[in-house]
């Protein structure tokens, strides 16, 4: 009855939510995302022409949220938010997770703290207007569209079912620290899957402490560098690294990380069977046994790089010094 009625709600931007009965999942039917730039397939200036590079404020909608200095629609801003300009849902934003072009594991700790900070800023805004749902695709194979770094958030009514997978149990445990466990369950979908879960399990995301943020930044920030190394070895994509995370939206929630080392086919689209070709207890055991990117003293491994490589140019200055007083030129 309901399928043959052919039901279609529409939202204020007129997009399309369209049911099916037999699977009670629904469609989004947004063509005016058809739209979109698609600069990771275009050889353009990012610096000239990406719409999230400071100085480029007027190119995107008024902005709805900022951490840093300056006025709404200037620069100086450290983590910017703005609607999405080619929305799924009526509330569609974009996170801006800093004015630089670095993936969020490569920037600063501090910097990366702001951003979970706003992602729970942006999660509280909307918590009783709906499921709210940010994610994150980083990368040409995680489906992104501008190549600097962002999330989004998008609001769906309470009405609408979601197919996101409930917390899964704690099996294949990689890493714990004071408030998370990290591990790849066994209902893994995806090659080196990684769930990053709370130990207090009875919050949503919105109830994240500023302390607990600063912990699950630690461990994912451990996880992604060791993510990004294995991409060279265990990609099959043969592309950059490419990722995909969502936060789950309900209580007892989660981040789920999702890197895109092989491609999905006609098998798994045909029978919405997943095919995983790493065993997730194996994943598990390869991640724990190869953290070689532990951070030391709260520091990137790559500003530890940064450091020997300063350490090594004062040590040159200093024997040309002394090779000046020696009268060696």
């Amino acid at each position: 009855m309901w399928k043959s009625l052919q039901i279609k709600c529409y939202s204020r931007n007129m997009s399309k939510y369209v049911p099916d009965i037999s699977s009670r999942r629904w469609v989004i039917i947004a063509d005016g995302r058809e739209n979109r730039p698609d600069e990771v397939a275009e050889d353009t200036d990012t610096d000239e022409t990406c719409p999230f590079c400071p100085g480029n404020e007027k190119m995107t909608p008024t902005e709805t949220y900022r951490v840093g200095d300056g006025n709404p629609g200037e620069p100086g801003w450290d983590v910017r938010v703005i609607p999405n300009k080619y929305p799924i849902t009526d509330f569609h934003e974009v996170i801006i997770h800093s004015p630089k072009e670095d993936d969020l594991h490569h920037l600063p700790k501090d910097h990366i703290v702001k951003v979970f900070q706003t992602y729970r800023q942006r999660f509280n805004t909307y918590r009783k207007k709906g499921q709210v749902i940010i994610f994150c695709n980083q990368g040409e194979d995680a489906g992104t569209s501008i190549e600097h770094p962002h999330s989004q958030l998008v609001l769906l009514p309470n009405q609408i079912n979601l197919s996101t997978l409930a917390q899964e149990p704690l099996d294949n445990i990689v890493e714990e620290n004071t408030y998370f466990n990290m591990y790849c369950p066994d209902f893994s979908q995806w090659p080196y899957e990684v769930w990053i879960a709370p130990k207090v399990e009875t919050t949503f995301f919105g109830d994240i402490t500023d302390e607990e943020i600063k912990d699950l930044v630690d461990i994912y920030v451990k996880l992604m560098f060791q993510l990004e190394k294995l991409h060279e070895t265990k990609g099959k994509t043969g592309r950059g690294f490419s990722y995909n995370f969502y936060i789950y939206p309900k209580e007892k929630w989660y981040i789920r990380i999702i890197p895109r080392f092989v491609y999905r086919a006609g098998f798994e689209l045909g029978t919405g069977l997943s095919v995983n070709v790493t065993d997730p207890v194996e994943a598990a055991e390869e991640l724990r046994n190869g953290n070689n990117c532990e951070t030391v003293n709260n520091k990137h491994p790559m500003q530890q790089d940064e450091e020997i490589i300063e350490e090594k140019d004062d040590e040159i200055d200093r024997l040309k010094n002394k090779l000046a007083e020696l009268g060696v030129s």
